[in-house]
């Protein structure tokens, strides 16, 4: 078979210095073809392997494999397409690129070759400088090959210490999640005119919502409930700063309670939103802002005074179903330095029931992205008229989840139920 003889005047190929010089297994059942061929790739800066059979040839891929062949296809014993095939089944750390040498020009060849696992190809006569550019092809995808590797190593460890991340911050998420939990210390209280009920659950781990009450004086209660923009982390922070200005068992630092009077005395819900709105804007460096609704309710009068700042309505529902909407609307609190909110007032008759609720009840979206809207949320309320306290709120978020098709709500929900008695104290 005659070969293009290499020249002596083509430079010798000098390996990288970061690794050793690929090595090539030749593999030919002529000695003069070995010869010719390996002469060139030595010149060329191969390190060279020699084969005369392809049984001889798989023998020395066990011990030493190589980085790219080179096999003439006709041999005794087993044809250069079979040595391939089983070359590919050969276990190994890396890819071997295959080239396979022949005198077979068809289609029906090149298709048997390819399907044996080959990579490429070279008719004889061998021309060496194209022989020389099959190699430098191939090279370039066994570096590819190992830059890859190295890239899927780099991605496997990266990908290994993010789930470790991910994991702590799973547990620090549940930890956090069950430390707001703890803001509702009390979701259900029952009171000598009435009883209060609180829902809270958040979209995610952990939420921007907060609802609550605190006592003011013997029948006079406070009830807040607030909604933090955005989601995550910042959002469920602010809210526990702002969940300790309305808290029962620290009334120096509670926002809505007046420590310079006698008695136990409330600020008008009007300025205990301007008092938040001012504290948020002094002390907390964000850009988040937060809703509003706050009630102080007389349990032995029925009378209501409030303050809707953003929030969705109040709704009080009567003893006999029918449904008041009240309140004024407003600026949300921590948006504006010079923001003015209003009042409101109404009454409770005994068997009454107000209740507040986050927009992530009535904004909450069908499988058509159709919102629950106020109207829906009436709907649900005298559907459950009957049902009473917890089951109440129970009841509430099953037809909710019912509405959203039984998908993950996409925005947290709360919501403060009073249920007024009346009557005289037990």
């Amino acid at each position: 078979m005659p070969l293009t003889q290499p020249t002596l005047t083509d430079p010798p190929r000098a390996a990288p210095a970061d690794r050793a010089a690929p090595r090539v297994l030749v593999v030919d059942d002529s000695l003069l073809q070995l010869r010719i061929l390996s002469t060139a790739l030595e010149r060329w800066g191969y390190r060279v392997q020699q084969a005369r059979s392809a049984a001889e040839a798989l023998a020395v891929c066990g011990r030493d494999p190589p980085d790219l062949v080179i096999s003439d296809w006709i041999m005794p014993g087993m044809s250069g397409p079979e040595f391939c095939r089983r070359f590919r089944q050969m276990s190994r750390d890396s890819y071997g690129y295959f080239i396979l040498l022949t005198s077979k020009r068809g289609a029906g060849e090149v298709a048997q070759g390819l399907d044996a696992g080959a990579d490429d190809f070279l008719t004889k006569p061998v021309n060496l400088p194209e022989l020389r550019a099959r190699l430098n092809a191939g090279e370039r995808i066994l570096r590819m090959e190992r830059e890859l590797i190295v890239k899927n190593e780099l991605i496997g460890n990266t990908l290994d210490r993010i789930s470790l991340l991910y994991d702590a911050l799973e547990r620090d998420l549940q930890e956090a999640r069950k430390l707001q939990q703890s803001l509702l210390k009390e979701p259900f209280r029952r009171f000598a005119r009435g009883q209060v009920s609180l829902l809270l659950r958040p979209a995610g781990h952990i939420g921007g919502d907060l609802v609550g009450f605190f006592p003011i004086r013997d029948d006079l209660i406070g009830l807040f409930a607030i909604d933090v923009s955005g989601h995550g982390v910042t959002s469920a922070l602010m809210t526990a700063r702002i969940a300790a200005h309305f808290s029962g068992s620290a009334v120096e630092g509670n926002i809505a309670l007046r420590t310079d009077t006698p008695a136990p005395e409330g600020f008008p819900p009007a300025e205990v939103a301007a008092r938040l709105n001012a504290l948020l804007l002094r002390e907390v460096e964000t850009e988040h802002y937060c809703t509003l609704l706050y009630v102080e309710a007389d349990l032995a009068t029925g009378r209501l005074r409030g303050v809707q700042a953003g929030h969705p309505h109040p709704l009080i529902q009567r003893q006999d179903g029918r449904l008041d909407r009240i309140g004024k609307g407003g600026l949300p609190v921590g948006l504006l330095a010079d923001a003015q909110y209003d009042g409101f007032e109404a009454t409770l008759a005994p068997g009454d029931r107000l209740l507040l609720t986050s927009d992530g009840v009535t904004e909450c979206p069908d499988h058509h992205d159709r919102l629950l809207d106020e109207s829906g949320l009436m709907g649900l309320m005298r559907r459950n008229h009957a049902e009473r306290g917890p089951r109440f709120l129970e009841a509430l978020t099953a037809d909710l989840t019912r509405h959203a098709g039984g998908a993950e709500f996409p925005d947290d929900i709360s919501a403060v139920l009073l249920e007024y008695d009346g009557g005289p104290k037990a």
